[in-house]
């Protein structure tokens, strides 16, 4: 187990940097063109990326980019 200090304007830095990068993986999940095997490690990385985010934000951001599972999700 790893520990870390940061200071309020990193959190916010760090913050607004997972934010952009889950929002950019969030686009992508809804072109057609990309295959479902890509599109299975993007929702990986999403899941890894939100577990980084609910450290450093607020649970109301949290619940912005929260996802349903996959067996209400439309199959792609």
């Amino acid at each position: 187990m790893f520990g870390l200090l940061i200071n309020d304007k990193e959190v916010k830095e760090m913050e607004y940097l997972i934010k952009r990068e889950m929002d950019e993986i969030l686009f992508d999940l809804k072109d057609e063109r990309i295959d479902h095997i890509v599109k299975r490690a993007m929702e990986e990385r999403y899941k890894i990326l939100f577990t980084l985010f609910r450290r450093v934000a607020s649970p109301n951001e949290c619940l912005k980019y929260t996802r349903r599972d996959n067996k209400s999700r439309k199959k792609g």
